[in-house]
């Protein structure tokens, strides 16, 4: 397992990302079971928020590491001030008790990794930074993130952050993948096109990205004709992604590999700092993953299987 360096945090954060969406109380064991493997193949991150099945996922991984006495081996990223049904809750208020209950659920006193879950650009990031720096200071969280924010506000927020002695984000967390998004998956949603990983680039930010295999656009079970899954078809069916498909499959024949390994290895390839939350849940899919991260790929394969050549 490859590793990265985030600014703020005292520990590598693996390449790989456990995703933690579906873990609830009632799959306890089923969870346990994927944490232990996920830390066995060498990861070390996992991918949590407040609002993930209802707090469910936060208390799974809190009991997980209580019962294991494992907490120092773990990264956390969670993530908190997420919409509710009366809209945008990017404020103090919303930070202060989202990170207060997330906390409890994860029976830990501080996460290395903490991002707002969706922007709202009515809202100063100077009032924002300030009030995400305030538990920095008070040890709650180490580093800062951005989830679902454009790179425009991300960097509007860093410039401020260095005018004002402040500490800024040190990662981003969108939607990157190989196939590219029609529109957002969820409202209020950000994925990366060229311009943001232009950006990314130039500032060599960690970008850690989700649904970074397309919601399994790229494991052969999905064709032009084959409509059924209606997200899936209102978010990655094109014509372009098709030709990306066709060009990853052509690339996985040449590499012996799995057309989603290619997928994941664009991800991981990246000319930046660049991990991948993957949703695996048997060894299989997981022993998957770990084989696609190890995939090299050339920025000039990057570019083709991407249509730029």
């Amino acid at each position: 397992m490859e590793y990265i360096r985030i600014e703020g945090t005292h520990k590598s954060v693996s390449r790989l990302i456990k995703g933690s969406d579906y873990f609830t109380h009632e799959d306890y064991d089923t969870a346990a079971r994927n944490l232990d493997a996920f830390l066995e193949a060498g990861g070390n991150t996992i991918d949590t928020a407040y609002i993930y099945t209802g707090g469910q996922s936060e208390e799974v991984i809190g009991r997980y590491m209580k019962e294991k006495g494992n907490r120092d081996q773990w990264v956390i990223l969670t993530k908190g001030a997420h919409h509710d049904q009366n809209g945008p809750r990017v404020h103090r208020a919303a930070i202060d008790a989202d990170l207060a209950r997330s906390l409890e659920r994860l029976q830990t006193p501080s996460v290395e990794l903490y991002a707002l879950h969706r922007d709202d650009p009515s809202v100063p990031v100077g009032e924002i930074l300030e009030a995400l720096n305030r538990h920095i200071e008070a040890g709650t969280i180490e580093a800062i993130g951005a989830s679902n924010w454009t790179w425009q506000r991300l960097q509007e927020a860093n410039e401020y952050a260095a005018a004002h002695e402040l500490q800024g984000f040190s990662f981003s967390s969108p939607n990157l993948s190989l196939a590219k998004a029609n529109e957002p998956f969820w409202s209020g949603c950000v994925s990366a096109d060229q311009e943001t990983c232009d950006w990314h680039e130039r500032q060599q930010l960690p970008l850690l990205s989700w649904s970074s295999q397309a919601r399994g656009f790229f494991t052969g079970q999905f064709t032009p004709e084959r409509r059924d899954n209606e997200d899936l078809v209102r978010v990655f069916y094109s014509e372009d992604n098709w030709e990306r498909l066709r060009r990853a499959e052509q690339l996985a024949d040449q590499k012996n590999a799995s057309t989603i390994q290619i997928a994941l290895a664009y991800v991981l390839n990246q000319p930046f700092p660049a991990c991948a939350v993957i949703g695996a849940r048997t060894p299989a899919e997981l022993e998957s993953c770990a084989e696609g991260a190890g995939i090299k790929l050339t920025q000039e394969e990057l570019q083709w299987l991407d249509l730029r050549k």
